[in-house]
């Protein structure tokens, strides 16, 4: 089915009018409860109810009121706020256009999609599309839906506009107002220090697939409901939070963070000692006479070894994203994939995949 517009009107730049509709960009997919009385198991429901009277009020009676002393308020009807701005409920009226990169994320609120309203509107909707991608610039529109101003910003991506909802100035708080425990400006670390986050920073660099990224808090409270439904034993979660890291070990720890990601691991938090080195990790590599030996160097050779091949029901596994192992997790009924990295995920598929081909055969 397709999705209704949440809204209809026109996008004005210059002279030229685009008639639009718009429609969310996104869908909250929260796992939702009821309230419920503890004990009785009974339904909690949230009424509006006149304080003075005790009376349940229905929505088509209720209006805004602005309260100007104790008990004293002016009541604004709906309409009323659609009076005072005629016609900038219905216009996206461009007034200026920005660098997209000149504008930091804090202020973006909200996205939506905007379509041609008809099929003959399409090439002026091509046009400002193209032109906003060529720039690298996006309009600047002021925008009122549902009795609320807002800032916005639209921009073009992969042939399609986006509305972006903005926060004006004053919404945006001073961070050194507001946070007093910043430490200042002068650097407290030694150069390697930085040199080897910076190497750290771009052995875990990868290509942004949001595909493979899940809510796995989501993943998590599903599998809770599930199992209490079933009346199974719910399973805690491993691992507890890590440690903060000891200013002492920090070259230490970045120089393992590194090791363990050249080599393809997850860098994993590590208990420090106070006051001390931070203790051996099975990650740490040993010394060979003076030469780093790690798992991926062959005996013998300077070469590294080829990556194993791992396979479930003949298709090969290493070829597969995060998230396509995850979707197979998720078909085999893996439990606690939600909390798998991609080769925890690899070889929960290949063990299950083969368990199941086991007891098909007998």
């Amino acid at each position: 089915m397709m999705a209704r517009p949440l809204w209809k009107g026109v996008i004005t730049f210059g002279l030229v009018s685009l008639p639009v509709s718009l429609f969310s960009a996104t869908d909250s997919h929260t796992v939702r409860f009821h309230q419920l009385e503890r004990g009785t198991g009974d339904r909690v429901r949230n009424k509006r109810v006149n304080e003075r009277t005790g009376r349940e009020v229905p929505f088509d009676e209720i209006v805004k009121g602005y309260e100007v002393s104790e008990g004293q308020y002016v009541v604004v009807e709906p309409k009323e706020l659609e009076e005072i701005s005629p016609g900038r409920s219905r216009t996206i009226e461009i007034s200026a256009f920005v660098d997209l990169a000149d504008v930091e994320p804090v202020y973006f609120d909200k996205t939506y999609y905007l379509a041609p309203s008809a099929p003959e509107h399409a090439k002026v909707y091509q046009l400002l599309t193209q032109a906003l991608a060529t720039s690298n610039r996006a309009g600047l529109a002021l925008f009122s839906m549902r009795g609320k101003e807002y800032l916005t910003a639209v921009s073009a991506v992969d042939g399609l506009l986006e509305l972006h909802t903005m926060h004006w100035a004053d919404e945006v708080r001073d961070p050194h107002a507001e946070i007093t425990e910043l430490p200042a400006r002068e650097a407290k670390f030694s150069g390697a220090e930085l040199r080897t986050a910076e190497q750290l920073i771009d052995a875990l660099t990868v290509d942004w697939k949001p595909e493979d990224y899940h809510d796995t808090f989501e993943e998590q409270v599903r599998e809770l409901v599930e199992a209490k439904a079933e009346g199974r034993e719910v399973a805690v979660s491993k691992g507890a939070p890590p440690e903060t890291t000891n200013v002492i070990d920090l070259m230490e720890v970045l120089k393992q963070s590194l090791e363990s990601a050249r080599g393809g691991e997850r860098p994993r938090a590590r208990k420090a000692r106070k006051g001390g080195a931070a203790p051996k990790t099975a990650s740490t590599p040993k010394a060979t006479g003076g030469k780093k030996s790690t798992s991926r160097a062959r005996a013998g050779s300077g070469k590294p070894a080829a990556k194993k091949r791992v396979t479930a029901g003949g298709e090969d596994l290493n070829d597969l994203t995060k998230a396509q192992l995850y979707e197979k997790a998720t078909q085999l009924d893996i439990p606690h994939r939600s909390t798998m990295n991609r080769d925890e995920l690899q070889k929960a598929v290949a063990k299950a995949a083969s368990g199941r081909r086991q007891r098909v055969a007998s």
